[in-house]
Formats: structure tokens, sequence, C-alpha cells
């Protein structure tokens, strides 16, 4: 497995290059750029752009796992105005050529949301469920043809809460290219990350680390690795069983202007978690 981390774990203002040296810097092995709606790497970049960023990471000896965005928020699948679904499907059908000009094999997306519209309606369930399905399901065509996975992430939604709907949902689109994107720290509240493992086995496509405090129960449960609920020990052994041999990425708010030191006390903490110091 590979020790990386994601573009928001680092310094903020940094550049997409500055964010390579960065990653390097702090002891990482590799790293998963970030797709933003504007700037650098950004759906407004050309294929020779993410091509240069490409070389330029083969060059440090940075190894890039994945593609991620947090676009999907602003522009869910699930959204009841069709023209913000349309929206992000464009936006994932640009995001998987962006991954195949990088030369990875897994985006990140967030499948979208149940919460309440502006108006604080609540929709169906099943609403929800079957446009999400319907969207994933028609990017597989082009997912296929460039030999990129579409990693579902478990994220704070209210949307695919178990692992058995996890697995469910990513079958249904018959493709070998959709799979689980997971993040062991985001479901604490309410599972466990070693069961979702279990479960998911080889569906899982990468997956994110951090950790999180059930004591806390709200966003600011989530801090340092090793300071949480998160029982790393038993996610390796469920990883090592289930063949997982992807990228380990640190993802975790670089919310302090001490973000340079929190990214290398994230590597000394993976070199513990991934079994590399004792």
């Amino acid at each position: 497995m590979l020790k990386a981390i994601n573009a928001w774990s680092l310094p903020n203002g940094l550049t997409p290059l500055e964010q390579l040296s960065a990653a390097k810097a702090a002891g990482f092995e590799a790293f998963e750029p970030v797709l933003n709606l504007s700037g650098p790497l950004s759906v407004e970049s050309d294929e020779d752009e993410w091509k240069r960023f490409r070389e330029s990471a083969i060059a440090q000896g940075v190894t890039l796992t994945s593609l991620a965005t947090g676009i999907y928020w602003q522009y869910p699948f699930t959204s009841s105005d069709p023209s913000v679904r349309a929206k992000s499907i464009e936006t994932a059908r640009y995001q998987l050529r962006a991954a195949n000009w990088l030369g990875v094999e897994t985006i990140l997306v967030v499948p979208g949301n149940n919460v309440p519209d502006k108006d604080g309606s609540i929709e169906p369930y099943d609403t929800v469920y079957n446009r999400a399905l319907d969207a994933v399901k028609s990017l597989v065509p082009l997912a296929e043809e460039l030999g990129v996975t579409i990693g579902i992430e478990n994220v704070w939604n209210n949307f695919l809460l178990t692992p058995l709907e996890m697995s469910n949902f990513i079958d249904s689109t018959g493709s070998k290219r959709v799979g689980a994107y997971l993040d062991v720290g985001n479901m604490i509240l309410f599972g466990y990350p070693q069961q979702w493992i279990d479960t998911l086995g080889r569906r899982i496509a990468c997956v994110h680390i951090k950790d999180f405090k059930r004591s806390t129960g709200n966003f600011d449960g989530f801090g340092d690795l090793l300071t949480g609920d998160v029982d790393f020990p038993a996610v390796m052994r469920s990883l090592r069983k289930i063949g997982y041999d992807g990228g380990l990425i640190v993802e975790k708010g670089a919310y302090s202007r001490h973000a340079a030191a929190s990214a290398r006390n994230a590597s000394n903490a993976m070199d513990w978690i991934m079994g590399r110091k004792a």
C-alpha cells in the first residue's frame, strides 16, 4: 500500500506543484490532487496541463493515486433541479478524462445527498437513490472506455449509510469500473470501518484515512491521526485480508497555521498505522 496525502491536507494557498513538493517533504510517497471549478487543475484546464502535472510528479518521484473533488457538494447527482444534475454529469465526465490524462485509475465521487431542499422539503429516498444510480450508470461507458474507476465515497450525506447498501448500489451499476472510495473516519458515528472493508471487499478502489472522536459528535470530532476512535490495527488487518494494495490517502483539513507540521505528524502516524515503525 502507498502512503499518500490529499491536497486538502496541505497548507492552504499552495499551487498544485508546490503541493507535490510539500507532500514529498512531509514524507509521503504518493499524492492525490483535487479537481477545482477554476484555476490550476480545474475544469478549465486542458489536457496538456494535466499531463504536465503528471510529468512533474514523475520527476519528483511522487506517485499519483487518484483524483478527488468537492464539486459534487455544489452540483449533486441527486438535485431536484435538472440543470444542476446536468452540471454534475458534465463535471464527472471531465473528471474521468482528467484522471486518464493524469494516469490514475480512480476518481472520488460523492454520489449525491439526502438533505432538505431550500424550501425545507425532503424527497423520497428511492427518488434520491434512483437519481444517483442513473447518473453513475450514465458514466459507466466512458469510465470503461478510459479504464478509470468511479469511486463512490461514504460521506455525511444521509445516503448509502451501510456497507450492504453501498455494495448493492455499486453492484446495481453492472460495471467493475464502479467501486467504493472508502473513508475510514466518516462512518465512525454510526459504524465501524473494518466491517465496511470486510463487506465491500474487492469493491474498494481507494481509501481515505482520517480519525474521528465519537464523543464530540460533530465536524469538530475530526482530528489528528491516532487521537480518535478509528481502530487502525483492525482497519489494516481487514485491508490486508481483502488484498487491497492501493493508496492510503490522508485526508484531513489544513485548518491550522501549523498545517505543514500537521502533515509531517500525519506522515509519522501513517508509518505506525502501516507497520513501518514500532
